[in-house]
């Protein structure tokens, strides 16, 4: 007698909503000050009225979608003063993130660091934009939970949120006729083995010079393709 077959749990309707929304968001398919229609959001997924206006609810919370009484909801616009700020709560905390997990024991959190970038250079073989922007994503939310400082990981994870979308434009868009995509990728790989490193090392002064360069060069291709 064949054993049974483990059923895989399906999962609410709202969250494959709020996961499909996510995902043309970040993709930029849905664009920046788009209006975001419920009945065609229903066409695009496949899902009813209620599940979709309950993603809605949650990605207004997480201020990937504005609400306005004349324009009902849209896509959050990606502009200079709102990028500045990103930019500049993301140097803040990923310092703060340095200053406080360096003293502490980080062996769990370095090895998710390692699996993380690992997951970085598998998307990046597959050519899969929308895992590495997920990959990155989680590398840097396991370096936030190095502090071990529920507050600080929660801050990190908003400022890293929001910059998804900029992450894809990064991976996605040559900036600099200099610089091959692909040559950014392995930079960006070889940059968070040394970050693992210098944790490793508890070298908080060499984490912090490249947290800045790193941060930088992510502000740097943003900006270039904003004022382009």
């Amino acid at each position: 007698m064949k054993p049974k077959a483990e059923k895989v749990p399906k999962q609410p309707l709202a969250i494959i909503a709020y996961e499909a929304i996510v995902q043309r968001i970040i993709s930029l398919e849905y664009q920046p000050s788009q209006h975001l229609e419920e009945s065609q959001l229903m066409k695009d997924i496949g899902i009813g009225r209620t599940p979709i206006r309950e993603a809605l609810v949650r990605l207004q919370g997480e201020k990937m979608v504005e609400s306005h009484s004349n324009r009902g909801v849209i896509v959050r616009p990606i502009t200079l003063q709102n990028t500045k700020a990103m930019f500049e709560s993301m140097s803040i905390f990923e310092f703060g993130v340095a200053d406080i997990a360096v003293p502490k024991n980080c062996s769990r959190a370095i090895q998710k660091m390692k699996e993380s970038n690992k997951l970085i250079e598998t998307t990046v073989r597959k050519g899969d934009l929308l895992g590495m922007v997920e990959a990155n994503h989680k590398f840097h939310m396991d370096f936030a939970r190095a502090s071990q400082n529920e507050f600080l990981i929660r801050a990190t994870h908003d400022v890293r949120s929001e910059a998804k979308r900029l992450s894809y434009l990064s991976f996605n868009t040559v900036l600099d006729p200099d610089q091959s995509l692909e040559s950014h990728y392995d930079k960006v790989v070889t940059e968070h083995e040394t970050m693992i490193s210098l944790l490793e090392t508890k070298d908080i002064a060499g984490l912090k010079q490249l947290l800045q360069k790193h941060i930088g060069t992510f502000r740097k291709r943003i900006i270039h393709f904003m004022v382009s």
